[in-house]
């Protein structure tokens, strides 16, 4: 007989659960890859939606003179897209980026309370289905020459809306799923889908954006739409799930049941055994002697002793003890980050004097910063057990980190590349960590007692709070930037150490606690 691959052998040591697992956690991380996926598009597409008609202009009027026509070119009709062909263009496609980002602020507070008193497999199908849909209706405008400012903000803003089904949803999976042991590597890991969603998205908008911007849009939609309908055939929800596909496999297919009305009126099943026959169960087979001679056997039916725990207020969920803390050092955490989202390419092509593709490109040096970033901050955090005083530091440090990117970009593109990277982990290592394995943490608290479904609404606070900022900061820095990118910067480093102030009072517990922190799994209770 010949031997087995070494890597089937190891394939062959993970037990079932640990492969539902794996799975859950791949299935997640795409699932919510597709909802950054579909978001991208609308930074790609803006150059095509407002051109820069000079060069254009120029080659239609040579073309002309050399001929008797006169020139028939007209910027403002042959070149942008209405209506953002207008001198004001700046300001209707920053209402667009607003108009989403404030509805997915205000939408990520109900959408934890709504999704926790659904099934989450539910909730998170008609989030993608709809969202995939007004990704796709944004595109539509082109192919149906719509021209109306009022379709496109409300595509953003019911877009907006329906995308903040996705976070709470996915966390609460993978909070289910995965222990408080390894939480903070797993989901530093897991977190990287922000970035590969903003990668591929580029790539798919920037394939079709100067020939049809219109399927920038339409292609990324059905994605999310595709993703969504994976989502309901197969998202497992929380590990007790599979209990009732166990429980269908293991129970006999050939047996005859009766009911007794038993004691206080219970009813309780039993089982008739056959001598001899192999239709019994293998835990039914354990609980029988070899030769039981047809003596009938209870079947042992689980009853919870105590009632379904109801969903929490968002008043209740306010009072989990860290909660607000954590929420409004997010609002400034996520300030930092989404100013740099927003306006980094644009910084650096002033800055280090690049193009816009070099500056688009160096810019993604941010996000893999932040990868690193991200699974740094949750190793750490396991490892000490502190995930305030991670976040702390990480806020300690980012401070005058961003003052010498500031500083010495102005030097060369090998300091900048440099800098990026080491700003992109500490601006985005105390996001990543707050709003996964902190919001997992914090949902499962030792003051809910057990209660599971709090997660969804614990999730859903911390980032919609976080939501504000990501919408406040790309607004202070347009106002800002017009008296000089040094005080965008001092605006970034001031709500970094506001961040770590409201963190002091939790990193001071964490210090003076004596209590170890917890390395085994959390306890999976029934929903």
């Amino acid at each position: 007989m010949a031997p087995v691959p070494p890597g089937i052998r190891y394939l062959a040591s993970f037990n079932r659960d640990q492969w539902y697992r794996a799975f859950t956690f791949g299935l997640t991380f795409l699932l919510y890859t597709s909802f950054h996926l579909s978001r991208k598009p609308i930074s790609i597409v803006k150059s095509e939606l407002h051109k820069n008609c000079s060069s254009l202009s120029e080659l239609s009027t040579d073309s002309s003179s050399s001929s008797s026509q006169p020139p028939s070119f007209r910027p403002d009709m042959d070149c942008s897209w209405k209506p953002f062909d207008k001198s004001n263009y700046k300001q209707l496609l920053g209402a667009m980026d607003y108009s989403f980002l404030c509805a997915y602020a205000i939408g990520m507070f109900l959408s934890g309370i709504i999704g926790e008193r659904l099934p989450i497999r539910l909730y998170l199908t008609v989030g993608m289905l709809t969202s995939g849909l007004f990704t796709c209706m944004f595109g539509l405008g082109q192919v149906y020459n719509i021209h109306s400012l009022a379709f496109y903000i409300f595509v953003q803003i019911a877009n907006g809306l329906v995308q903040t089904t996705g976070w709470p949803s996915v966390v609460t999976c993978i909070g289910n799923w995965f222990g408080k042991g390894r939480r903070g590597l797993i989901m530093g890991l897991w977190n990287s889908h922000t970035s590969v969603g903003n990668i591929l998205g580029s790539l798919i908008a920037g394939y079709w954006v100067s020939s049809n911007w219109g399927m920038s849009f339409i292609v990324p939609g059905l994605i999310i739409a595709a993703m969504g309908i994976i989502c309901f055939f197969f998202l497992i929800e929380h590990p007790n799930d599979l209990k009732t596909i166990y429980a269908e496999n293991s129970a006999p297919l050939n047996n005859q049941t009766k009911s007794w009305n038993g004691l206080n009126g219970h009813k309780e099943l039993y089982m008739q055994h056959k001598q001899g026959s192999n239709s019994q169960s293998w835990d039914t087979e354990l609980l029988l002697p070899k030769h039981s001679g047809g003596v009938p056997v209870q079947q042992v039916v689980m009853v919870k002793s105590d009632s379904e725990p109801s969903a929490i207020s968002f008043m209740g969920a306010l009072r989990i003890p860290g909660v607000i803390e954590f929420s409004l050092c997010l609002l400034f955490a996520k300030l930092v980050s989404y100013t740099f989202l927003f306006w980094l390419p644009l910084y650096i092509t002033k800055a280090a004097h690049l193009d816009a593709k070099k500056a688009g490109d160096l810019s993604t040096l941010f996000d893999v910063g932040g990868i690193v970033g991200g699974i740094l901050a949750g190793v750490i955090s396991d490892k000490l057990g502190k995930r305030a005083t991670t976040c702390a530091v990480m806020l300690l440090l980012a401070a005058p980190t961003l003052y010498g990117f500031s500083m010495i970009s102005q030097f060369g593109l090998g300091p900048t590349i440099a800098m990026l990277l080491v700003c992109g982990g500490l601006v985005n290592g105390p996001y990543a960590l707050i709003t996964t394995a902190v919001s997992a943490d914090l949902g499962t608290h030792k003051s809910l007692k057990g209660n599971a479904r709090a997660l969804s609404t614990v999730t859903a606070i911390i980032d919609g709070t976080g939501s504000v900022g990501a919408a406040l900061g790309p607004l202070l820095a347009g106002v800002l930037s017009s008296g000089g990118w040094s005080q965008v910067f001092y605006m970034l480093m001031t709500s970094d150490f506001i961040a770590l102030l409201l963190l002091l009072r939790l990193v001071s517990k964490e210090f003076t606690s004596t209590k170890p922190h917890p390395n085994s799994a959390v306890e999976m209770k029934e929903h």
